[in-house]
């Protein structure tokens, strides 16, 4: 059945020109149709179709600098030759495409290679679970692991986290929008101030927020009458995404670790957004130089592809068969995608490429932020940053902290799409501007990022 047919049947006031949709009618024509859970489309109004590193093209002809990548999925951007090479020889191949979790030749190389990424304290170890398509999947194996290892019920997870979108990852995610209506979701999880110095959840600031963060947790661990339980296990973020771009210090991971590994509660990272060289290390934890129990992975580690997994210590590989499957943790093309990936990490130094240019970007952000006052506060590490905006008319807070403009964030985002570079915003309020660009964008590309994103501003300004 022809396009157009299929609008008439569909709603006979919606009409597509035989030589093809434009891009506004086939925009309108899924928007009208498709569920309002959904997120993205919602303020990225174009078509996109082609895309090459870091750059896409929507239906109309329109390019675009992405730096969004796929919410940090593509760290070798769109259509990487080398993985695309790969997976065409992959299809050609007559292997199976699909395999449950049975051992396939994909399956073990790209094991050994993602052996070879790990740190070599928490590799000497590791276990690994193929989980389903998707990091929330993960994060719900670690969930059903730890509470077999260790016989408890509780979990403990972090004002403003995102895990997912699942019942257990959703119950473990701070933001409240997709929880207020769901009703019934994971019980027992308890959720602990995470050292956000800009907005410090004691009203302190600084250095201070990490001490009394780690104080307030050790003295809740360890006092009696706390109201919460040993716990099965505490999940974390080194760099809080969807939560606004908030680096936990290397001080204060070390302290978590310690309070974690002195109380015998298993340490989860969740390392589904910044795994895999994101933000200047292969992963953010070992910014710190700690080893969890457990690892949760996704996004990047399929090269464009669906994929995610557990990794944990081999001493909590307690449960049975079964205890967590899905017929989709043998994605074949994602795991011969992943190894490549993998590969072009590693041939490339993608790893050191993304802290140099994540210095880079920062000066050039500080420098956006002397400019203008709106922009109250540039965190990140390496190619993960976000930008928070505020209303600097209005009045500070105890600690000089002006209220967050969700507002003019999303004007902002605007602007930088009609400009053609692609962002999200995030954190409080959406009042945070993300900036996830691919590890292979180049610096001249940086560049014009910046100069993008300064012009939207003086233009959401007036």
């Amino acid at each position: 059945m022809a396009v157009s047919e299929l609008a008439t049947r569909f709603d006979a006031d919606f009409e597509i020109d035989e030589t093809g949709p434009s891009q506004d009618e086939m925009y309108a024509f899924v928007k009208a149709r498709e569920s309002g859970a959904r997120t993205y489309a919602n303020s990225i109004g174009v078509v996109i179709e082609k895309g090459r590193l870091a750059r896409v093209t929507d239906s109309a002809g329109k390019d675009y600098l992405d730096c969004l990548s796929c919410a940090g999925t593509l760290a070798t951007g769109h259509n990487h030759p080398y993985i695309l090479a790969k997976v065409e020889e992959f299809l050609q191949s007559g292997h199976v495409l699909q395999a449950l979790d049975m051992t396939t030749p994909a399956k073990y190389r790209f094991l050994v290679k993602l052996l070879e990424c790990l740190p070599p304290e928490f590799a000497r170890h590791v276990r690994f679970q193929s989980c389903g398509p998707s990091g929330a999947d993960a994060v719900e194996a670690a969930l059903k692991l730890f509470k077999t290892a260790t016989g408890r019920r509780t979990v403990l997870a972090f004002h403003g986290a995102y895990h997912g979108m699942t019942a257990g990852a959703l119950a473990l995610t701070g933001n409240l929008t997709a929880k207020r209506q769901v009703a019934s979701i994971m019980p027992d999880v308890h959720f602990l101030p995470y050292p956000y110095s800009y907005r410090c959840p004691f009203g302190l600031g600084g250095e201070q927020s990490d001490v009394t963060s780690l104080a307030y947790i050790e003295r809740m661990l360890t006092d009696p009458e706390s109201g919460v339980t040993a716990p099965a296990a505490m999940i974390v973020e080194a760099i809080q995404g969807e939560g606004g771009v908030i680096p936990a210090s290397a001080k204060w991971l070390r302290g978590i670790r310690e309070i974690t590994a002195r109380l015998d509660i298993p340490l989860i990272i969740d390392e589904i957004q910044t795994g895999f060289g994101r933000t200047g290390d292969m992963f953010a934890f070992e910014h710190a130089g700690i080893v969890p129990d457990a690892v949760v992975i996704s996004k990047a580690v399929g090269g464009g592809f669906p994929l995610s997994m557990l990794l944990y210590h081999e001493k909590y590989d307690t449960w049975q068969a079964g205890a967590h499957a899905g017929t989709f943790r043998g994605n074949q093309i994602a795991m011969v995608a992943g190894a490549a990936c993998l590969e072009v990490i590693q041939a490339e130094q993608l790893v050191a490429q993304a802290r140099a240019k994540g210095n880079y970007l920062e000066t050039r952000l500080r420098e956006l932020a002397c400019r203008f006052s709106i922009l109250g506060d540039i965190r990140g590490r390496g190619l993960m940053w976000g930008i928070e905006v505020i209303a600097p008319d209005a009045a500070p807070d105890a600690i000089g902290s002006y209220p967050a403009d969700g507002a003019m964030a999303r004007t902002i985002k605007q602007r930088c799409l009609a400009n053609g570079l692609i962002i999200e915003t995030g954190g409080r309020h959406s009042a945070v501007l993300r900036l996830l660009p691919p590890l292979i964008i180049s610096e001249q590309e940086l560049d014009e990022a910046i100069d993008k994103l300064s012009r939207s501003i003086q233009e959401a300004l007036g």
